[in-house]
């Protein structure tokens, strides 16, 4: 029996959310931490978790990595990476104090909005930040600009915020919200505050957006909805709100393959299958074919971008490995 006869006799398919998985951000700050083992050796250091997703972070231990918490864990004098999630300006400082060669692999739309911040407090504009407390995207922009900056939580948190002239604030938001929930939080101050400035560009990232808007096109379509994620990544955490909110059945986010429960799929015809901005796509694939096996053969790719972007690795390690290619020259 052909693949199409036994997908037409289950009747079972899955609808593969495209774009997914690694963003621009997460591809540079991954391959930062690999170019940075080949060129210095073991161990490299590495403040944070690089990315927020267990599968790359274990990958990375496994070639030399050691994810620390803060630069005090890290010997002095030696190399420390910053994470994809950026940090605020005491952290440089503290590398500076150690003695730390420290490689900068924020992103760098993140790096924009600690510019944004930086910019309106100079203006003295009290700035309202949208994320989530305690997020380490969060912390490090809010350092910018700690005496200027509150943080707003969503659209709840709204009527607890106060400022010194109405006239004089603007909001920034952390990149990897609900594009819906930032929003409606922006409606929400915009009653509040008719004066509101917004960013001079959208902070929310392309990559978020993106896989946003396909989860939005698929989730009405959907039984369950598989979202392949770490729980510490906001943004996928995101896209499982994002199909429930746009009519996916039930949505799951699942670090690996194995943690897919049958349970979810008993009564199911059509899942969907998508992937967080810090996700390989060697995981999307082990759970398309873990869903082979529960008769789900069907696959159609659903499209609504094509990504192209790419960003350089950070200067300081481009400087070395350039002047290492000299040197074998």
């Amino acid at each position: 029996m052909t693949e199409a006869e036994t997908t037409s006799q289950t009747g079972k398919r899955v609808l593969l959310a495209k774009p997914r998985g690694y963003c621009a951000g997460v591809d540079r700050a991954v391959q930062t931490v690999e170019e940075a083992l080949k060129l210095y050796g073991a161990p490299i250091y590495v403040r944070k978790q690089i990315v927020h997703n267990k599968h790359v972070v274990r990958t990375l231990e496994a070639k030399g990595a050691i994810f620390v918490e803060e630069n005090e864990e890290v010997p002095e004098g030696a190399t420390v990476i910053f994470s994809a999630h950026g940090v605020a300006p005491e952290v440089y400082e503290q590398a500076k104090a150690r003695a730390l060669k420290a490689i900068d692999a924020t992103c760098p739309l993140v790096t924009k909005v600690h510019q944004e911040a930086r910019r309106f407090a100079a203006e003295d504009y009290d700035i309202l930040l949208i994320g989530h407390e305690g997020h380490e995207e969060v912390i490090g922009t809010a350092g910018e600009a700690p005496a200027h900056i509150q943080l707003v939580d969503g659209p709840d948190s709204v009527d607890k915020v106060t400022v010194r002239d109405p006239e004089k604030v603007v909001w920034l938001s952390q990149t990897t919200l609900s594009v819906d929930e930032t929003l409606e939080t922006v409606a929400r101050l915009k009653q509040k505050l008719p004066l509101l400035q917004s960013p001079p560009s959208d902070d929310i990232c392309y990559a978020t957006s993106n896989r946003q808007h396909v989860v939005k096109e698929i989730a009405a379509e959907c039984d369950v909805v598989i979202v392949v994620g770490s729980r510490n990544s906001s943004n996928s955490v995101r896209l499982v709100e994002v199909a429930l909110d746009a009519g996916a059945r039930a949505g799951h986010l699942v670090d690996f393959a194995h943690e897919i429960d049958e349970a979810w799929l008993a009564d199911a015809r059509t899942v969907g299958v998508t992937s967080g901005a810090s996700v390989p796509d060697e995981l999307v694939q082990q759970v398309l074919a873990h869903l082979a096996e529960w008769g789900f053969t069907d696959v159609e790719e659903i499209t609504t971008a094509n990504e192209r972007l790419t960003f350089s690795l950070p200067q300081e390690l481009k400087r070395d490995l350039k002047a290492a290619a000299a040197a074998r020259g």
